[in-house]
């Protein structure tokens, strides 16, 4: 029997996230215990770590029968950390002089595997992780990502895994940090791609392996997000995006592939940039599309389906990518998934808004109507589907899509196709602009209601004689986002545009409608102004001047 086979039967490695062939959370052992695994070897196993009072022999292995022990101190963790790399170093020299008989490296490579088991016991203890780095056990960590012996290198992932486990990382600020840096410095990401090349997921101990890997670049990437875009280059993304394309079952590799895919992505430019140099924009669109017509199965699946969703958002934020979009159909699948009423529907809406907001998404609205989506998006905005509870959407959301999407249509659309747009609001007797000034009532007073609690609270602050800093006025605002202002925005600034719009009949209705319920043209004036004001956050200013211009002209005009 050679050292892969032997390893192999090892016991079912724990892991960070839960995984399909899991048994029973209730029946696990410790998660320490866990960690470590059976080599069928004589040797005693580590003791639990309960109440982190790991025992450590004086050659620095831990032992559970030696009464003569001692609690794992600095000097007892570089006793461990020296037997390492003496185990290590006896492994690489006997496969160099010996390449062609296993029997004659056997027994180093057990041991090597032991030692490896044996240091779980420091990731109870992240205070002393600046000994790893001192003393280059990191390095030698590092290096055995490339062993021979897969089992070896699984190992090693299963021990980074823990060291790196994000609870244990904000117990020592410094000692995560001290880790952080040498992993970082030693290229970790880029070895740990070139180990998941080789790992065979059909083998379950390999696939464990898969699952372990994405756990560190987890815990890194929430630890320090700006190795998202370094970890983006040394070739993650793309081994990202061939194994979502992989002819596999579903499985937690795969979800925990779509789930690092839209961390990678979030506020990263460059990485959006590079996945749509690396056709991740088709592969996308590939992966979603088995979602048109069918439901995710599980629970499982359909988290994959809105991380996808979610990193596909992510790319479109990137105008070159929209370009992509475009080219690549997605406005039409996207339309379909609309028609379909799926699960995937409320998710397609995000997309849509993504894909046509702003000057950049001039391309993709002129194409939306040409496909006929005006057909699909004028029922969504005339009555907010009845099945959204089961993607976790609420009306407020839903609405605020499909307003978001017309203001944009009629922000971009030119000639005939916003002639198409606009002679929808006069059709069956102007029923849409009917249902336009119902949205436009609703957030109206929901933003009132609001208003009328901040105006309340600043002026029992006042009273007290406390300070409205800043940082308070824009709380304040943000409560006031979320009762609805952004969306009575979308409403003015679509109730405007079509007000403008040469068409009488529109005009006359928004003014009937307005004259019945007592209201006027000035409130509708007065929230455009407003919103002209608070455009720009994270727009260049060019962007932003010609934006406030243009709402400013809405509003004069009315």
């Amino acid at each position: 029997m050679d050292v892969g086979e032997l390893l192999r039967y090892q016991p079912d490695r724990g892991t960070k996230r839960g995984r399909e062939d899991d048994p029973d959370p209730e029946v696990k052992p410790p998660r320490k215990e866990r960690g470590s695994r059976n080599w069928h070897r004589d040797e005693d196993k580590a003791p639990q770590d309960d109440e982190r009072k790991a025992m450590v022999t004086a050659d620095g292995v831990v032992s559970a029968d030696d009464e003569d022990v001692e609690p794992l101190d600095e000097s007892a963790v570089k006793r461990m950390i020296l037997t390492f790399e003496k185990r290590s170093y006896k492994n690489q020299e006997l496969r160099i002089k010996f390449p062609d008989s296993p029997e004659k490296f056997m027994e180093s490579e057990l041991d090597l595997n032991d030692i490896i088991q044996e240091m779980h016991v420091i990731a109870t203890i992240p205070d002393l992780y600046h000994l790893l780095v001192e003393l280059n056990a990191v390095q030698s960590l590092l290096g055995l990502l490339g062993h021979e012996n897969t089992d070896v290198c699984i190992a090693v992932v299963d021990l980074l895994q823990e060291l790196t486990d994000i609870d244990t990382l904000h117990e020592s600020e410094e000692g995560a940090q001290v880790l952080i840096d040498a992993l970082v410095e030693g290229q970790v990401i880029a070895l740990l791609v070139q180990n998941l090349e080789r790992l065979d997921e059909t083998v379950k101990e390999e696939s464990d392996g898969v699952h372990n890997t994405l756990a560190i670049i987890e815990n890194m990437t929430e630890f320090r997000p700006e190795i998202c875009s370094e970890a983006a280059q040394q070739g993650l993304l793309q081994w990202l995006l061939k194994r979502l394309k992989a002819k596999l079952p579903f499985d937690a590799n795969k979800l925990y592939c779509s789930e690092i895919l839209a961390i990678l992505l979030q506020n990263n430019d460059d990485t959006r940039e590079l996945l749509g140099e690396l056709d991740g924009i088709d592969v996308l669109l590939q992966q979603l599309s088995v979602f048109k017509r069918h439901d995710p199965s599980t629970a499982e699946e359909q988290e994959m389906m809105e991380n996808l969703f979610d990193a596909l958002c992510s790319c479109l934020m990137l105008s070159s990518n929209r370009d992509r979009f475009l080219k690549g159909e997605g406005l039409q699948l996207m339309n379909l998934m609309l028609r379909e009423k799926k699960m995937s529907r409320t998710s397609a809406l995000r997309v849509l808004d993504h894909a046509m907001i702003g000057p950049e998404g001039s391309d993709n609205c002129h194409k939306f109507v040409d496909i006929l989506g005006l057909r699909t998006i004028f029922p969504l905005f005339m009555k907010s589907p009845k099945k959204m509870k089961k993607t976790g959407v609420s009306e407020k959301e839903h609405e605020e899509h499909v307003c978001s999407i017309l203001a944009s249509l009629l922000r971009n659309l030119k000639g005939q196709q916003r002639t198409r747009l606009i002679n929808k609001f006069t059709e069956n007797d102007s029923e849409k602009v009917d249902r336009l000034m119902e949205l436009y009532f609703k957030y109206l007073d929901a933003v009132r209601v609001a208003d009328k609690k901040i105006e309340g609270e600043k002026h029992d602050m006042v009273r007290r004689g406390e300070i409205l800093d800043d940082d308070l006025e824009d709380e304040f605002y943000l409560r006031r986002l979320d009762a609805g202002l952004f969306l009575l925005q979308l409403l003015c600034n679509i109730t405007a545009e079509i007000c403008n719009s040469n068409v009488p009949q529109v005009r006359q209705r928004v003014m009937q409608i307005l004259n019945m319920r007592g209201s006027s043209i000035k409130i509708i004036r007065h929230v455009l102004t407003e919103y002209s004001e608070s455009i720009g956050d994270g727009k260049n200013a060019e962007f932003r001047e010609s934006e406030q211009k243009r709402i400013l002209e809405l509003a004069e005009t009315l």
